[in-house]
């Protein structure tokens, strides 16, 4: 431990546990030596000394299941690397099934895991029982196992990592209490300690549970709950060796582990308690709460279930530690919104160990790159919104979040902790028409509408679900007809000022210099080329700014936006979400609805495609922007806030005589994907650019606009694609798309499905997805193979499409 605490150091790590380190050795490792380490006790004392130490990999998402996987491929070589033993050990995890529903999970995680390049089998009861001997197994249906999972000591690997961290000049100071944060002009000015004050210009917060109340030091929210999680360690198991893979039992939420010769168990209850002390109170380090049998003993009769031979062994050890949860089941890497240069690790729900060797990587990469390495979306500090800033918020969600950690992952399903928050003027209206809302960012918003006697809720399903029907009918109304839209949660932002339109041209690679009252469809770009941000933009003014983006990425796009205006700037970023609802009002008779209410000329050589200008409508006065996202024409309708009832009621009684129906946002997911349409953050996102998702047309590459990531895209240009999306079509009714499906080309793996759903108007099962191909994938290569899905572990032919399969030539938008 070095002795004597720094005046100065361009980065302080705050947390010692595994994250901490892991962030201290990346970073020793790529020379950025000037950095310290400071724990308030020992390293390990928060969480990291009693996990469990399981190290699973496969996620439903590919970049977190990449990052696991750096995290394996570490441990595989950390104790070569710094001499310090770190319990890896190769033992693969076995998952079980004990229903069918199970089983469609597992077949679906199965192809999954080849999607993302990971070997993962299912197996029978019989198989699984030779792998897990001393387990009951004729309750089985069936298994999967995934041999290059394993288990590791967490202490031990947290010691090799600071070893590796202070062989590269990372300096690590134990027993030092950070007891405030100095903050100027927006970034971490110094860190004051109880034994003194460190300048600095980069903090990392890994401070675990303590992360909430670091993170207010700076004026940094951090959504995290510390929540009680209890295991217990048996004595000797006969049977149990070294290879035993560690074993999963979700439909009796159960975990098992073994532990020199016996057995670590645990589980996730469906009713978690949360640690609710705030601040934690001082002398928590390595410290254990009392153990709480009466909670823990569903999990442990379960558990004996499985394991008969519990019944009959003693407990060496009982865990009740603290570990911090978030709602989505995610942790939180990232740049924090509110200020550069403060960086938060934290929020790992009890899978820190598996995640902390590449999340430490991702973090030190992203600490001195200025950008994330890759996609990290689903794990970004900027998911979260401003009412994230209540702690009874944050516990509420967190708790839902940790009890659905062994819970069914149904395809669409919506959590229902702390609803309803966000609701659109509308909302009683929608509900009384037979909306079933789901929940995002926040906002309430129609999924779709029962009609006819159905009940208003979801059954959810690996086949086709109960929404199927009334979805169709709402997607065939604004095919062939007219339909209602509630958007109003759409994020929404107004760039204002003199030099707006110059920030924006450097922000966007489309073409921000059109006149007063055009809209533009643009992707902002990191300096890779990969798109950071996918909006529309509409000139209101030649000094005002209306940006349009999806409602989870409001945190995201306007931090995204503000922090790459240009220096010095007379430009305003606001935040306009609550200001406005938004109305879609789409189909073919829109412009017919829409005629009986507003004032002005709706003609398309009056309003044509790509426009935008205040109209009045019943009344008020509203933005209108004639841009679709179902493919159809129409027009989306941003009315003040005050208005919207007013223009609500008015679209729907002049929408009567059209049999206008009303839709919702399942209706447009199955509309846009006939569109080829792409979705930030699924389809498209930081590590893909408009090249390869086949956004070109977007791009203003004739200008001479210097924009951010155009060098990128002029290297692209001159060499060759390695992957391109496409569409992809599957004809057989009986298979159902949900997304992640792997993609084969000649029988060879050649990518995943990107997004998924039904097509209601051409009748097939619809799919996004890259085909990848280091040697290149232009027209003929994409054309020039036979297709084929891998969906839930069996593999059915499809076909690809370069153009969408409704409307390619986009004449019903534009007549």
């Amino acid at each position: 431990m070095a002795a004597t605490l720094p005046a100065q150091a361009r980065i302080v790590i705050i947390g010692g546990g595994i994250i901490g380190c892991s962030t201290a050795y990346h970073l020793g490792s790529l020379g950025a030596s000037d950095a310290i380490l400071l724990e308030q006790h020992q390293l390990t004392s928060g969480s990291t000394w009693h996990a469990a130490g399981a190290v699973g990999q496969l996620r439903s998402n590919a970049n977190i299941t990449r990052l696991l996987g750096h995290s394996v491929e570490l441990y595989r070589r950390l104790e070569k690397d710094t001499g310090q033993a770190t319990g890896w050990h190769q033992s693969g995890s076995l998952r079980l099934a004990c229903t069918q529903e199970r089983r469609a999970e597992f077949e679906r995680a199965v192809t999954t895991a080849h999607s993302f390049g990971l070997e993962m089998h299912m197996l029978s009861p019989a198989e699984a029982l030779k792998l897990f001997p001393v387990m009951e197994h004729r309750d089985l249906v069936c298994a999967a196992f995934l041999p290059s999972d394993g288990v590791a000591n967490p202490s031990d690997i947290t010691q090799a990592l600071a070893k590796g961290a202070r062989r590269n000049g990372v300096k690590i100071f134990e027993r030092i209490r950070v007891t405030a944060i100095e903050m100027k002009d927006g970034r971490p000015a110094a860190v004051v300690t109880d034994r003194g004050r460190i300048q600095c210009e980069i903090v990392v917060n890994c401070a675990g549970i303590w992360s909430r109340e670091v993170g207010r030091m700076a004026g940094v929210n951090v959504p995290v709950q510390p929540s009680y999680h209890q295991y217990l360690v048996t004595e000797r198991i006969e049977g149990l060796t070294k290879d035993t893979p560690t074993l999963r039992d979700p439909d009796h939420l159960t975990y098992f582990k073994e532990e020199v010769g016996g057995l670590a168990m645990g589980g996730y209850e469906p009713n978690p308690i949360a640690y609710e002390h705030d601040p934690i109170p001082a002398g928590h380090e390595f410290r254990l709460m009392t153990e709480n049998t009466d909670h823990f003993a569903p999990l442990l009769e379960a558990a004996a279930m499985r394991v008969p031979a519990l019944n009959r062994v003693g407990i060496k050890s009982w865990f009740n530690g603290i570990e911090s949860f978030t709602e989505d089941g995610m942790f939180i890497l990232g740049e924090a919104p509110e200020a550069r240069g403060f960086f938060v690790g934290c929020g790992f729900n009890a899978f820190g160990i598996a995640s902390a060797g590449g999340a430490g990587k991702a973090l030190a990469e992203w600490i001195l790159g200025g950008e994330q390495p890759f996609d990290l979306w689903a794990a970004d500090i900027r998911r979260f919104g401003a009412y994230h800033r209540s702690d009874a918020q944050v516990r509420t969600r967190s708790l839902e979040g940790q009890g659905h950690h062994y819970a069914m992952a149904w395809p669409g399903e919506e959590m229902q902790a702390a609803r309803p928050l966000r609701r659109s003027v509308v909302y009683d209206r929608l509900k009384a028409a037979g909306a079933v809302f789901g929940a995002k960012f926040g906002w309430e918003r129609p999924n779709w509408f029962a009609t006819g006697g159905q009940e208003p809720r979801e059954i959810y399903t690996f086949g086709r679900p109960n929404w199927h029907g009334p979805v169709g009918a709402e997607h065939r109304a604004a095919r062939e007809n007219v339909a209602l839209f509630d958007e109003s949660s759409f994020a929404k932002l107004l760039l204002v000022g003199a030099d707006a339109e110059r920030c924006l041209r450097r922000l966007c690679a489309g073409d921000l210099s059109k006149p007063v009252g055009r809209t533009t469809y643009t992707q902002m770009l990191n300096a890779k080329g990969g798109i950071e941000a996918d909006v529309t933009v509409t000139r209101l003014a030649e000094d005002r700014f209306y940006i349009v983006t999806g409602t989870g990425f409001a945190t995201h796009d306007f931090a995204h936006v503000r922090h790459n205006l240009l220096p010095g700037a007379h430009a305003n970023l606001i935040d306009v979400t609550s200001a406005f609802g938004t109305l879609g009002l789409m189909g073919p008779n829109a412009r017919k609805v829409l005629g009986e209410v507003a004032e002005g000329d709706l003609s398309n050589e009056g309003f044509p495609f790509g426009t935008g200008r205040e109209l009045m409508v019943a009344g008020a006065p509203v933005i209108a922007v004639r841009i679709t996202f179902v493919g159809e024409l129409g027009w989306e309708l941003h009315v003040p806030s005050e208005y919207m009832l007013t223009v609500f009621d008015a679209l729907r009684e002049a929408g009567k005589p059209f049999q206008m129906a009303n839709a919702g946002y399942r209706a447009i997911d199955s509309l846009r994907l006939e569109k080829g349409y792409r979705v930030w953050a699924g389809d498209i996102g930081p590590d893909y650019t408009p090249l390869e998702a086949g956004l070109g047309f977007a791009v203003a590459m004739k200008s001479n606009e210097d924009f951010i990531g155009r060098a990128a895209l002029e290297r692209q240009r001159e060499g060759k694609l390695t992957k391109r999306l496409a569409t992809f079509a599957v004809r057989d009714p009986d298979v159902v798309l949900h997304g992640r499906e792997t993609i084969f080309r000649d029988g060879i793996r050649v990518g995943w499905t990107t997004s998924a759903g039904h097509g209601h108007t051409v009748g097939a099962g619809i799919a996004l997805g890259y085909v990848r191909n280091e040697d290149g994938v232009d027209k003929d290569y994409l054309l020039g193979g036979a297709y084929e899905l891998e969906v839930r572990a069996r593999r059915v032919p499809a076909t690809i499409h370069l153009e969408p399969l409704h409307d390619p030539t986009n004449a019903r938008i534009k007549g």
